[in-house]
């Protein structure tokens, strides 16, 4: 890049990778892209240095896919951007510099960086412009239509609209197979019998010793732990690679172990398969390398080929997960933005547990699955809700320290799809507007859908006692607090008429338990 102006800057964000864009259709020697490694995004919470090593690797290998395409590309790293405070000062620089008379942009998916980015735009005294990121199957004005701040929306309501929408899994108008929800089909434990079917998964040796120079050069504060490459995919090549390897070996069985857990897999001396059936493509998803319908037709294509060994109940709990549930929280997020970011119906406001930070616990489920946050960067949807957010909604740790741990320690974790996940669905701080009750667990959960419980201190079958598994005796004393709020949960009905047949003392003894282990929860 030679040219000393142009007539347009438009910025790419680092969740923005998207070849697609119709922004790329043409060369337009008038147009520079800006895409920058920003000093703002590693400092607003502390990520996972393979997070952070991810993106900027990404943003590396598009600026050269786009300079490569022929377009005019400035990618800056931290080395470049070091003297600007924030975004808005870099661009206020470049646009000085190149003396451009447009700006334009794409909405960011975050609320923080599209206020920030608007109120920029307001400002500017020159042409400027905003775009769709064109990357999930609503935009912006169907997710208006489609959703309403403050009010509860049904998950599978909106997911059956989808299905009829977009024509997937259908049949004259009619869901394939007779059912639209296979959800009772996907709730299978791993068993020993059932080891060899999971495959070993496909891990990419990707390079960042150089980002990991620059992150000491300047002081860059991370979480967790990384070797000079990472293991996950960085191109849209990468990911349409894993997107093949997902359904060839993963998506047979992915349906029926998707809410499953084992630790004794991660043991092995030859092959990590702590991803299970798992496809591990959202970190490539939320950063756009590859979209939703790109990943379910796909997915849908190879399903077709396949129906001998691939059942309805597999490709439906898959779809699910990106037309449903994926384009449901993103609505959510949206509509319900800024008040979201504070509500705290449960008054939820215990300090989150330094173990979080070290998996220093001798709970065996916490401890395996911080454990494997910090060294891989990753969890699945069943041990971020039903372990970590599970203790957390027990214990009535901070909603804000929560969100915050999980938007930094996750690979995937972009604000949009990280907070109604987490204050929503996991910690049940918006009071219902995400999911229809808490998703409270004892201790009886775990053992049904894991192995941690057969290799832990604490003795699951307890509710009190020395080594009392402290799930059980936290569960009930959460019930018990909530009543008022969730008694007139049908769904609760159950529940709260087994507490009621416990004696008096027995309850108190349930309680104190739980008070104790609350008082010493640095020392679970």
């Amino acid at each position: 890049m030679n040219k000393t102006s142009y007539r347009c800057i438009r910025l790419i964000l680092g969740d923005q990778l998207n070849p697609q864009h119709a922004w790329f259709r043409e060369k337009d020697e008038g147009v520079l892209y800006v895409i920058a490694e920003l000093h703002q995004e590693t400092a607003y919470v502390r990520h996972h240095i393979q997070k952070v090593c991810a993106f900027f690797s990404a943003m590396h290998h598009f600026a050269q896919a786009l300079d490569q395409a022929g377009h005019h590309v400035l990618h800056l790293t931290l080395d470049d951007t070091k003297p600007f405070a924030s975004l808005t000062d870099l661009l206020s620089n470049l646009i000085a510099k190149y003396a451009a008379s447009h700006f334009e942009y794409q909405l960011p998916d975050e609320y923080r960086l599209r206020q920030q980015l608007a109120q920029f735009a307001q400002n500017l005294q020159l042409n400027c412009t905003c775009f769709e990121t064109e990357h999930f199957y609503l935009d912006e004005n169907a997710l208006k239509k489609e959703f309403k701040a403050g009010h509860h929306h049904r998950m599978e309501a909106f997911y059956r609209r989808m299905r009829k929408q977009f024509n997937i899994l259908m049949n004259d108008g009619e869901p394939e197979g007779g059912r639209w929800n296979f959800d009772s089909n996907n709730r299978n434990k791993l068993k020993p019998k059932d080891f060899n079917t999971v495959p070993a998964p496909l891990l990419f040796e990707n390079d960042v010793s150089e980002i990991l120079e620059r992150l000491k050069r300047h002081s860059i504060k991370t979480i967790g732990e990384t070797q000079d490459s990472i293991i996950w995919p960085v191109t849209r090549a990468q990911a349409k690679q894993l997107m093949a390897f997902f359904c060839e070996h993963c998506l047979p069985l992915f349906g029926e172990y998707q809410d499953a857990m084992t630790c004794t897999l991660d043991n092995a001396i030859d092959k990590r398969q702590w991803s299970l059936f798992h496809s591990r493509l959202s970190f490539a998803l939320n950063a756009k390398m590859i979209s939703p319908a790109y990943v379910v037709n796909t997915a849908l294509a190879y399903y077709q080929q396949h129906k001998n060994t691939i059942s309805l109940s597999q490709i439906e709990g898959f779809v699910r997960q990106i037309i449903g549930w994926r384009e449901f929280i993103r609505g959510i997020y949206w509509v319900n933005m800024p008040q979201y970011s504070k509500l705290n119906s449960l008054s939820a406001n215990r300090t989150l547990p330094e173990f979080f930070w070290t998996a220093n616990t001798q709970m065996n489920c916490l401890q395996h699955v911080i454990s494997q946050s910090l060294e891989d960067a990753y969890a699945h949807h069943i041990q971020r809700l039903m372990i970590t957010g599970n203790f957390c909604l027990l214990a009535g740790i901070d909603p804000s320290m929560v969100d915050e741990w999980y938007l930094g320690i996750y690979i995937d974790a972009i604000e949009w799809v990280e907070m109604p996940n987490t204050r929503g669905m996991s910690q049940f701080a918006d009071g219902g507007i995400v999911a229809s009750k808490a998703y409270a667990a004892s201790g009886n959960y775990v053992k049904k859908m894991s192995d941690y419980c057969s290799q832990c201190h604490y003795q699951v079958s307890e509710t009190t006692g020395e080594n009392a598994c402290p799930l059980n005796s936290l569960y009930w004393r959460f019930m018990d607090k909530n009543q008022p709020a969730f008694a007139n949960n049908p769904r609760n009905k159950m529940v709260y008429a087994n507490w009621l047949k416990k004696s008096d003392s027995q309850r108190e003894e349930i309680i104190a338990q739980a008070e104790h282990y609350l008082l010493n929860i640095e020392n679970l």
